[in-house]
C-alpha cells in the first residue's frame, strides 16, 4: 500500500484528513455509508471467520460492525483492520451490528512503538468504557488524532494523557469547568487549594475531604493544558485518577494495571 501524499502534512498539524463523503443521512432510516474517517479501537472473534471491530468514527461515533471473513488467510482485511491507524469505512444495516463494507487504510500517521503503544491502548479502552454507540464526538475524535500523533513523536505521555482525559470527560458532558469556584461562582484563586466535585466543580478544601486537594494553579493550568509545573503534572494525576474512577463507576481500567505492573518490574 502508499502512504497518502498528505503524509507529512497530516503528522504535523495532528489531523485525518477527511475523504470525501457520500451517505444516506443520518437518520435511522440511513442503510450504507461510505469513506467515513474511523479508527479501530477492538476487535473479537466472530462466528469461526470474522471478526466483530468496534470503531471510532468521526460523524458517528463509536459504531460497532461485522467484518465478514476477516480471519481467513486471503482476506483483504487482516492486514487493515489495525489499531491506531486512520481509515476509510463503510457499511451497512440499521441494526446495533452493521456490516463492514469497505475499509481502506488513509496513511499519514507514524505507528506507535514500545510505550506509546500502551498508552494508546489505555486511550483505546477509555473511548470503550466511557462514550456511548453511535454518539458523535467530532472534537474528541480530533483530540484522538493528535494524542496519537503527540505520542508517536515522544511528546511527554503524561501531558497528552492529561489532555485527552480531560477533553474526554469535557466533550462526553461530564466534566465541570475547573476554573470556576462553585461556591462563589468566580475564577479559581491560585493560591487556594481545593476539592473537585466530579459532579460540580472545584471548591475550597475542608478538613476530612476525601477527594485529593489541588492548588488553584494546578486546575487553572490544566484549562490552560499547561502542564511544565512539576505539581501541575503530580496533581493533575492524582485528579484524574479519581475522576476518572467515578465515572467509570469503579470499573477498573486493565491497561493501566498492566502500566502499573510493568514500572514495578
Amino acid at each position: 500500500m502508499q502512504v497518502n501524499t498528505e503524509t507529512e502534512k497530516t503528522a504535523k498539524t495532528g489531523s485525518v484528513k477527511t475523504p470525501e463523503r457520500s451517505s444516506s443521512g443520518k437518520s435511522g432510516s440511513e442503510h450504507r455509508i461510505v469513506e467515513q474517517p474511523g479508527f479501530v479501537l477492538h476487535s473479537y472473534v466472530y462466528k469461526e471467520s470474522s471478526l466483530v471491530v468496534d470503531v471510532f468514527t468521526r460523524d458517528y461515533g463509536r459504531v460497532a460492525l461485522v467484518a465478514k471473513g476477516a480471519k481467513r488467510p486471503t482476506s483483504r482485511l487482516r492486514g487493515v483492520l489495525q489499531t491506531f491507524q486512520p481509515l476509510s469505512i463503510g457499511w451497512t444495516g440499521k441494526s446495533e451490528l452493521r456490516t463492514l463494507t469497505t475499509a481502506e487504510w488513509i496513511g499519514g500517521m507514524i505507528p506507535l512503538e514500545n510505550s506509546a503503544l500502551l498508552y494508546g491502548f489505555y486511550l483505546n479502552e477509555l473511548l470503550l468504557k466511557l462514550t456511548a454507540r453511535e454518539d458523535p464526538h467530532h472534537l474528541l475524535f480530533d483530540h484522538y488524532v493528535k494524542a496519537l500523533n503527540r505520542l508517536a513523536t515522544s511528546e511527554s505521555a503524561q501531558t497528552v494523557l492529561r489532555i485527552f482525559e480531560l477533553a474526554l470527560l469535557k466533550e462526553t458532558g461530564v466534566a465541570a469547568d475547573l476554573s470556576i469556584d462553585t461556591t462563589t461562582r468566580q475564577k479559581v484563586d491560585p493560591e487556594e487549594v481545593y476539592v473537585v466535585d466530579p459532579e460540580n466543580g472545584p471548591r475550597p478544601a475542608r478538613m476530612g475531604d476525601e477527594a485529593p486537594r489541588m492548588a488553584g494553579k494546578t486546575l487553572l493550568d490544566m484549562v490552560c493544558e499547561d502542564y511544565s509545573d512539576q505539581q501541575t503534572q503530580l496533581q493533575s494525576k492524582l485528579l484524574m485518577r479519581y475522576l476518572l474512577a467515578h465515572h467509570l463507576n469503579g470499573v477498573p481500567l486493565q491497561t493501566r494495571k498492566i502500566l502499573l505492573d510493568l514500572r514495578q518490574l
